[in-house]
């Protein structure tokens, strides 16, 4: 079983930056893809920005140039940094790890972007 735990959420104005971690522990070694999603309340959960364990990235369309994802897999930490924030990126940040077949998500971190 694998266990995330994300940190780094908080309120921040419009244009301002925040840094997310995600620290994955029990099973992850071996973890292969690991990142971001994230959903704002009354939407569906949707992909923020994922990187693999060859650290190949792939980010959503409304984020790219704003936000970027890094992995160091010493520490077992994911990370996204976001900057240029708007308050479209308001909502809760899930760190999402799969390891194999199976899918392992945190209990999320909330994001608030005032204008």
């Amino acid at each position: 079983q694998v266990q995330l735990v994300e940190s780094g959420g908080g309120l921040v104005q419009a244009g301002g930056s925040l840094r997310l971690s995600c620290v994955a522990s029990g099973s992850a070694f071996s973890i292969n893809t690991i990142g971001w999603y994230r959903q704002a309340p009354g939407k569906q959960r949707e992909l923020v920005a994922v990187i693999s364990s060859g650290g190949s990235t792939n980010y959503a369309d409304s984020v790219k140039g704003r936000f970027t994802i890094s992995r160091d897999n010493d520490k077992n930490t994911v990370y996204l940094q976001m900057n240029s924030l708007k308050p479209e990126d308001t909502a809760v940040y899930y760190c999402n790890a799969v390891k194999v077949t199976t899918e392992h998500w945190g209990q999320g971190t909330q994001v608030t972007v005032s204008s």
